[in-house]
This record gives C-alpha cells, structure tokens and sequence, in this order.
C-alpha cells in the first residue's frame, strides 16, 4: 500500500528539516487518537502543549512527529508547527485530482457531508475521502486535508465557524469544486449583529471556489438573494435547491412513508425519483443538496438514489435507537450533539410525525444565542404544542422563559441538567413512546441517550 506521506514529502511540504526516515499512513494531532502508522503534529494551543505528548503518541504507534522543539523520536522539526499543519493540508489539496465539494450551513452540515460521503462511496467505493466528526476548524479542517490519499477521486470537507473571516480561510485551504450552504439559522447569534451578518459569514465559502465551481444555495431561504450575490463573483454556476417554483433542483413530489419519504425531483439535467431512508422535511432539503452536489461532480445519480435510501441517523444527529422494555420497545430519537432554533424546531416536527402513543421531549437549552437567549427558547411553546408533545423536560437554566410560556398548558418538567433529567424520567417511558433527546453539546445529554437506550436505569414494565 502507497504510504500517505513519507519523511520527505512531509519536509518538502511544510519546509522543515527531517531527522530520520520514516513512511505515515495516518495524520493526528490528538495523541489520544493517535494509532499504529501516523504521524503525530504536536500542536501549541492556549490551552496546552502537543509536545508534552510526543512519548505518549510514539506509545501509541507514531512513527513520526512534526515538533518544534527537540524530539528524541524520528521527526520533522519546523519552526512553527501550527504553520505546518496547514502547509500539510494545501499539500495534499495540491497533490490530488479529486472532485472536491465543500458543505457548510448554520444545520445540516454534518449530515449533508455524511450523506455526500455515503452517495459517492456507493459508486466508488474506497476512493471517497471526507472530514471526520465535526473537525471543520482552523485545525479540524487542514487536519482532514492531510488525511486525504493523492489517489482520493473526491473529498467532501465539512466548514463551520462563529465569526467572520473564518470560513474564508478555510474554504482557500479547501477550494471546492462545489460549495454548499445548507441552510442559515441564528446559530452563534452572539457573535453576530444580526442573522444577515451570519448568512454573509456563511457565503464566504464561495470565495474559495475553483475555476468553473458550482455554488449550491438553499432555495426557500429568505437568505437566498443574499447568498446569490455573495456567490455571483466566484461561481461559474449556482444552482438552487427546494420545494419552490424556480429552484433549479426541486422536489416535485414529496410522499412521506413509515418506510422512508419518497422524492421525485427536477435537476438542471434530467429528472430522478429516490427514496430517503431517515425522516423529516429537513432530511428533504438534505437528500436535495446531496443530489445537486452529485450532480455538479458528475457522480453516479443512481448510487447516489440507493445510497440515500440506506442512510441512517448518526449519533447525535437523528440517530434512531430502541430503548428496551419486557413487553415491548420505546423509539429514542438521538438529537443530543448540538441545537438551535431551526434545528429544535425541525426535530420537533419529526417527532411529531411519529405514529406512537406518546410523544417525550427531552430538550436542552440552546447555547451561543446572545442577547437573543429568551426569545429563542420562548419561541419554541409552538412548535412543541404543534408536534402535540405529551411530556416536554427541559434541561437548563435557559429554558426557564420557555417553561414559564408554557405554563400548565402541558406536562412539564424543568430541570438544571442531564442527571436530573434522567432521574425525572425513571419509571417514566414506557413501550410504544417516542422520546426526542435534542441540546446544546455542552449540557451532556449524549450521557442521558446512552443511559435510556441501555435500559439499565428503566422500570421494565
């Protein structure tokens, strides 16, 4: 097997001098991650010192490090290893034909990037090479650059930020093919003026845009003229995606379906009928960008179909579990990674869509929301009583407005975290429930999914 990077392709990459020959196929800057074959970057952060782990990555499996400081380890030494994070990742972005689609988006976006990846592979399978996790940072994003084989035919990376000028960073690093916005929300509000100034730091991942890309741009959103114009420079096409009359990618023909949501679609080329295999409109604007980006990369449309028919819920992110009862099973809708209003309100819809006998919603407050806090979580009672929520537990002390808006109007518990919120809920679910678990990622409620779908901490009844 070819070695993803060698000594000195390292050192001619990020201008260092090497000290012994060594062949990596793997790249982390985490020690923790670190296993047989890669190569370790130790990193200097605010927070702490990558070299004070170089003996533990070496432990691991490390067969070479990128330091700054002296190493007793095979090594490339370089005077800034931040720096030579990022020469790594535009040296791979160099050395690669791959078709490459950059996805950000205020929600969705590990999703779409997931459901890109699993659309490509389906057709060519092993030459598809994506961003892991959420790394789509001034780290995460140079990292997985460097992770990705010369040989890869196509690479979908992840972009996110929470200010201004980040995006435009990255997607240089990146430069796309095809850049996606998947929707704008008033997510990291605070840092913003206002959700225009969020839609404009999303459309920074045009600028990145190599000759002849494609921007992918929400249809249906009130941002949508917005996103055009700041796509229009860079972009030798844009296309749009929706349910709207206009959109050059458009769903014609919804049917939803206990088995999946069947689409019949328009796209700038011809016309395709898929079925997606997760619920939820939201999965409809998602299965549309996917398509589109498919499309732009000249991919497989048909693998692409079955491949949306076959994706599954990630954790965290609509991840559908079992929790298990003796006479039965309660459905567990894991939302537990992260939220904001679009995204509360889109899986509130999905739980109210559930054929069950009770509808649990476990929600966690919303982090990142500014002076904007209060009205945010308030504003969530519709959607709430809207997906006819029999139980609403609310974890945080955010949603102290949302629970006093609510008042007695439904069965309601408000908690000060995911402990409590899991004692409240002993004894409580029962078979034949489906339980949405949705919140910032700070709040710990992925603890609280893996404790109900363990069962351990239920009255089986």
């Amino acid at each position: 097997m070819t070695a993803l990077w060698t000594s000195e392709d390292i050192a001619a990459a990020v201008g260092g001098v090497a000290h012994g020959a060594f062949s990596a196929n793997g790249v982390a800057f985490d020690s923790r991650e670190v296993g047989p074959g890669d190569l370790f970057i130790a990193l200097k952060g605010e927070a702490t010192d990558g070299h004070k782990f170089v003996d533990g990555a070496f432990g691991n499996g490390a067969v070479g490090a990128i330091v700054s400081e002296d190493c007793g380890h095979p090594h490339i030494r370089v005077s800034d290893t931040i720096a030579a994070l990022d020469a790594l990742g535009i040296a791979a972005r160099a050395r690669t034909d791959a078709k490459i689609i950059g996805v950000t988006g205020s929600v969705g976006k590990t999703s779409a990037k997931e459901a890109l990846f699993a659309a490509l592979d389906r057709a060519a399978e092993g030459q598809v090479h994506r961003s892991v996790k959420s790394y789509n940072n001034h780290t995460g994003v140079p990292l997985s650059l460097a992770r990705m084989p010369a040989a890869t035919r196509y690479g979908v990376f992840e972009m996110g930020m929470n200010h201004a000028g980040e995006l435009a960073a990255l997607t240089r690093l990146v430069r796309p093919h095809v850049a996606i916005v998947t929707a704008i929300a008033p997510a990291h509000i605070e840092f913003f003026d206002g959700i225009d100034g969020i839609a404009d730091a999303k459309g920074e991942i045009f600028q990145g845009l190599e000759p002849d890309g494609t921007a992918l741009i929400p249809f249906d959103s009130p941002h949508r003229d917005r996103l055009i114009a700041a796509a229009t420079p860079h972009a030798a096409r844009i296309w749009t995606f929706g349910r709207g009359e206009g959109a050059d990618i458009r769903a014609v023909e919804v049917v939803h379906e206990i088995a999946g949501t069947i689409v019949s679609a328009i796209l700038p080329e011809g016309e395709l009928t898929f079925t997606i295999g997760l619920p939820g409109e939201h999965w409809v604007s998602n299965a549309l960008t996917v398509i589109g980006a498919v499309e732009a990369v000249g991919g497989d449309l048909a693998a692409a179909g079955l491949a949306l028919a076959e994706m599954a819920g990630l954790p965290g992110r609509g991840a559908r579990l079992a929790i298990p009862f003796d006479n039965g099973e309660a459905l567990l809708i894991d939302e537990s990674y992260n939220a904001n209003p679009a995204s509360m309100g889109a899986a509130l819809k999905t739980l109210g869509d559930e054929p069950v006998e009770r509808r649990i919603a476990v929600l966690g407050a919303m982090g990142e929301l500014g002076d904007k806090s209060e009205t945010f979580h308030a504003g969530l009672a519709g959607p709430i009583t809207d997906a006819r929520v029999d139980l609403v537990v609310l974890v945080g002390e955010p949603m102290k407005v949302l629970a006093d808006t609510l008042g007695n109007t439904i069965d309601l518990v408000h908690v000060p975290d995911a402990a409590a919120a899991l004692a409240t809920l002993e004894g409580e679910i029962r078979a034949g429930d489906a339980v949405l678990v949705k919140g910032s990622n700070y709040l710990g409620l992925a603890r609280l999914v893996e404790a109900l779908a363990s069962g351990k901490t239920l009255c089986s009844t």
